[in-house]
């Protein structure tokens, strides 16, 4: 039996967890199902359980010893620490000290940075920027979901083709102009009338909203030049959200991660003439990977530190 530290990310659609042993080496990884840190909603309580209960099957399968777990979960809010500790806890057999659970983002960060070090923008089907001062203090920017903002997003380049294509249709009563748009947005949705739509947006949730994302990145390949405005104005947003970080926590590096970023090179080309002078990074980042080390060696050991966690140390 191998005596590891865990890291876990917990997303929306799908989770991954990685074990390492007391030196940082990748021992043991998987993927779980999803889930979020919303664990006053009854439904994602169970799912977020499920995860957890998936997760010590595939420990005890894969004869693991664990000293600790670190994850970072989608929608982290500080009042739900102590019942997703507890929880973790629970299922795995270890002590609620022995666990630290963080927002995604945050543990993104760590994986990349040392505080104070950098800035962080997510663009995947939520946006959020966030910096880590080397008090601790976190800032963030944007990362409030589809129905107040979350600009440059996936969901925010699908909701703004639909708001097009629609008021397109209801001046003219035609797609005329948006018909490259429209055309591969119905076709990802599955159907052009009224109630194919608002079945795909309303009886959705915004990771199903945000695949359209993906039609609108055809268009543009298309030649769409709407398309390509919509993308253009994602970008503008992404920067937007590295902008007011550096107003708020000082000039540094920029790191763009999610998979926003991959839908057309004209974003990443765009956000770099807005962040014109700024030090662009695009890194790959494995967060339960990062998780799992935070628990291991001095950055984790610094980690730990500032974010006052009572991990079991090697």
């Amino acid at each position: 039996m191998i005596s590891v530290h865990l890291g876990l990310d917990v997303g929306g659609t799908a989770s991954r967890w990685v074990a390492c042993d007391v030196s940082g080496e990748a021992v043991a990884r998987g993927s779980l199902g999803g889930a979020t840190a919303h664990v006053f909603n009854p439904a994602e309580r169970e799912r977020l359980v499920g995860v957890m209960t998936q997760l010590a099957t595939a420990a005890n399968q894969a004869d693991l010893q664990v000293l600790s777990l670190t994850a970072g979960l989608t929608g982290f809010g500080s009042a739900a620490g102590t019942d997703i500790r507890d929880l973790a806890a629970g299922a795995l057999g270890v002590t609620p000290t022995s666990v630290l659970v963080l927002d995604d983002i945050v543990l993104a960060y760590a994986g990349l940075f040392r505080p104070g070090e950098g800035h962080l923008v997510s663009a995947g089907t939520g946006s959020i920027g966030v910096h880590v001062r080397e008090s601790g203090d976190v800032v963030r920017v944007g990362g409030r979901g589809i129905l107040i903002d979350d600009g440059g997003s996936g969901s925010w380049i699908a909701l703004r083709a639909l708001d097009l294509i629609y008021r397109t249709w209801d001046h003219a009563g035609t797609f005329k102009g948006v018909d490259i748009l429209a055309h591969h947005v119905f076709e990802k949705i599955g159907g052009t009338e009224w109630h194919d739509v608002r079945k795909f947006i309303y009886a959705g949730d915004r990771g199903l909203i945000g695949t359209l994302a993906v039609a609108v990145a055809k268009a543009a390949e298309d030649g769409d030049g709407v398309a390509l405005d919509i993308l253009r104005a994602a970008a503008h947003e992404l920067a937007e959200l590295a902008r007011a970080l550096q107003k708020r926590a000082g000039k540094g590096p920029v790191a763009l991660i999610g998979g926003v970023l991959r839908l057309h090179p004209i974003i990443l080309a765009e956000i770099s003439g807005h962040l014109a002078g700024t030090r662009i990074l695009r890194p790959e980042v494995e967060s339960a990977l990062a998780a799992a080390r935070l628990q291991t060696g001095a950055a984790g050991s610094l980690w730990q530190a500032l974010l006052g966690s009572e991990l079991v140390q090697p």
